[in-house]
C-alpha cells in the first residue's frame, strides 16, 4: 500500500511557506550591503541576470525533483539515481548545521528588540554587543551567558512546538502568521526610514549606478552567490517543500512567484536600510561609505548607532527592525529543520513526532551547549562562512551535475513532469542554463573561495578554530553523507524497483 504523505492545504499555503523560507535574516542586512559594495544601481543588472539564469532554473529543478519523487532530498535523489543519495544527505546535513547556529542569531535579534527601548547599547555599540552582550573575550571562551541560554531555550521550545504541528498545522500555519507580520513590521520601518532627513543621501548611494564595476568578474560572482543563497536552493529545503505539494500543482508558476517575491523584499530592504544610513550620514557628518557595513556589523553595530541618532522615535524603529529579524529568522529556521526531519522520516520510517523529537532535540542540545557561552560570535561567524560558501554551493553544484551531466537521460522525464502541470513550459534554455551556465559559475565561485580559505585564514582566526569548526564542518557533511547513504533504508527495495520502472520508460 502506498504510504501517506502530508500535503500543503493549497498552492497558496506552499508559496507562503516557500517565500517565508527564502526571506530570511540575510535578505534584510546582507543584500543592501552586497548591492552597494558591488556597484549600487548597476548591481541590479547582474543580480537580475543571475536570478534568471541560475536562481530560478535551480529553484525549478528542486521543485521538479521534490514533486516528481515525492520525498525529502536523500530519498528523492536516490529515486533519480543510486549515487544521488549522497547529494541528498550532504544537503540535509548542511541544513542540520545551519539550524544549530541560526537559532543564536535569532536570540541576538530578539534581545535587541528589548535593548531598543531606552537604547541600552549606549554610545559604543560594538563594545556593547561584543563584550557586554555576547561576552566575547577571545577566540574561544567558556564564559556562560545567561541571556543567551534563556533565549535559546525559548527559540528551540517555539521551533519544536511548531514542528510537532506537522506541515499544515505547524510549518504552514507559522508562515501564514510570520510572513504578513514580517511585511507589516518591516514595511512600517521602511516608511519611517524614507521620511527621515537625509534619507535621499542613502538612497542615492544605494541606487547610483557604478557601471565600471560591471566589468569586474567578482561583482558577477557576488550576484550569483547572493541569489543562490537567498532563494534557499541547494540545501534541500525546496526539494522537501515541493514533495508536500498536491499532484497537479503549477510548479513553474509557483517558482516565479517565490523568486520575484524574494527579490522584491530584498529591494524593499535595501531602500529601508540605506534610507536610515543616509540619515545617520547626514546627522554625523560622515560619508555613506563610512557608515555602511555588512553582516553582523550592519545589524548589531551600525543600526543601533542609527537608532541612537533618532532620539525617542529610535526606540520604535529599533523594535520594528529587530522584530523583523526575529520573525524572518523563525520562518527560515522551521523550513531548515523540515529538511532533516523529513529526510530521517523517509529513511527509517520514523513517525513525525519521533523525527521531531530526535532531530530538534539534537539540534537544541548542541545549540544551547555551544552558543550559551562567549564563543557564540566566533562559532556563528566561522560555521556560517564555511556552511554557506562551501556547503551550500557544493550541494547545489552536485545536484546540478548529477542530473545534467551524469543522468541526462532523466531530463526528458523531468521536463515532461513539469510541463504537464505547469503554466510556464521548460525547454532547451532551461537545460542550457543548468548544464553550462550555472555549474560554470558555481564551480568558479567554489574554486576561488576554496583557494582563498586555504591561502588566507578567515578573519585571522587560529588554525585550530578553522580546522575544527570550519573545515571540520565540511568534513562532517561529506563523511556524514557517505555513512547515511550506505545505511539500509526502510524503502530501499521499493525505491529500486520504482527507479527500474522509470528507467525502462
Amino acid at each position: 500500500m502506498a504510504e501517506q504523505r502530508e500535503n500543503w492545504s493549497s498552492r497558496t499555503g506552499f508559496i507562503i511557506a516557500a517565500v517565508g523560507s527564502a526571506v530570511g535574516l540575510g535578505n534584510i542586512w546582507r543584500f543592501p550591503y552586497v548591492a552597494y559594495d558591488n556597484g549600487g544601481g548597476a548591481f541590479m543588472v547582474p543580480y537580475l541576470i543571475a536570478l534568471l539564469t541560475a536562481g530560478i532554473p535551480l529553484l525549478f529543478l528542486d521543485y521538479i525533483i521534490g514533486h516528481k519523487y515525492r520525498a525529502a532530498a536523500p530519498r528523492a535523489y536516490k529515486k533519480l539515481a543510486p549515487s544521488g543519495q549522497f547529494v541528498g544527505w550532504w544537503q540535509t546535513l548542511v541544513s542540520f548545521v545551519i539550524a544549530v547556529y541560526y537559532a543564536a542569531v535569532i536570540v541576538w535579534a530578539g534581545s535587541y528588540m528589548f535593548f531598543s527601548f531606552g537604547q541600552k547599547w549606549g554610545e559604543d555599540t560594538t563594545n556593547f554587543f561584543v563584550s557586554d552582550f555576547v561576552k566575547h573575550t577571545g577566540d574561544l571562551t567558556s564564559v556562560f551567558v545567561p541571556q543567551m541560554f534563556v533565549g535559546l531555550v525559548i527559540v528551540w521550545a517555539l521551533a519544536i512546538l511548531i514542528m510537532f504541528g506537522g506541515i499544515r498545522k505547524g510549518v504552514e500555519l507559522a508562515n501564514k502568521i510570520c510572513l504578513p507580520l514580517l511585511l507589516v513590521l518591516f514595511g512600517v520601518m521602511v516608511f519611517k526610514a524614507i521620511t527621515l532627513p537625509g534619507a535621499v543621501i542613502g538612497l542615492n548611494a544605494f541606487f547610483e549606478p557604478n557601471w565600471a564595476r560591471m566589468s569586474d568578474p567578482n561583482v558577477w560572482l557576488a550576484a550569483y552567490g547572493h541569489v543562490f543563497f537567498s532563494l534557499s536552493v541547494g540545501f534541500g529545503i525546496m526539494v522537501t517543500y515541493a514533495s508536500y505539494l498536491q499532484k497537479n500543482t503549477n510548479l513553474t508558476g509557483a517558482g516565479l512567484v517565490v523568486g520575484f517575491a524574494n527579490s522584491s523584499f530584498e529591494l524593499m530592504a535595501g531602500i529601508g536600510i540605506f534610507a536610515a544610513i543616509g540619515f545617520m550620514a547626514m546627522s554625523t557628518g560622515q560619508d555613506v561609505s563610512e557608515v555602511a557595513s555588512g553582516g553582523v556589523g550592519l545589524a548589531f553595530f551600525v543600526f543601533p548607532k542609527i537608532i541612537s541618532t533618532m532620539g525617542a522615535s529610535g526606540d520604535f524603529v529599533g523594535f520594528l527592525f529587530f522584530g523583523s529579524l526575529v520573525v524572518a529568522g523563525i520562518s527560515s529556521l522551521i523550513s531548515i529543520l523540515e529538511v532533516p526531519i523529513s529526510a530521517f522520516q523517509g529513511k527509517f520510517d520514523w513517525s513525525r513526532k519521533k523525527a521531531v523529537a530526535i532531530i530538534c532535540g539534537a539540534c537544541a542540545l548542541i545549540s544551547i551547549s555551544a552558543f550559551s557561552t562567549g564563543s557564540s560570535l566566533v562559532l556563528v561567524d566561522v560555521i556560517d562562512h564555511f556552511a554557506n560558501n562551501i556547503g551550500i554551493v557544493a550541494g547545489g553544484l552536485m545536484s546540478i551535475v548529477l542530473v545534467t551531466w551524469f543522468h541526462r537521460k532523466k531530463i526528458p522525464g523531468l521536463l515532461a513532469h513539469s510541463n504537464r502541470i505547469s503554466s510556464v513550459k521548460l525547454g532547451g534554455a532551461w537545460i542550457f542554463m543548468l548544464t553550462i551556465i550555472t555549474p560554470a559559475v558555481l564551480t568558479i565561485a567554489l574554486g576561488l573561495k576554496f583557494i582563498d580559505l586555504v591561502k588566507t585564514p578567515y578573519e585571522g582566526y587560529s588554525s585550530t578554530i578553522l580546522l575544527l569548526f570550519g573545515w571540520g564542518v565540511v568534513v562532517f557533511f561529506g563523511l556524514g553523507a557517505f555513512i547515511l547513504s550506505r545505511m539500509k533504508g526502510i524503502h530501499d527495495e521499493e525505491d529500486d524497483k520504482a527507479r527500474a520502472i522509470d528507467d525502462a520508460r
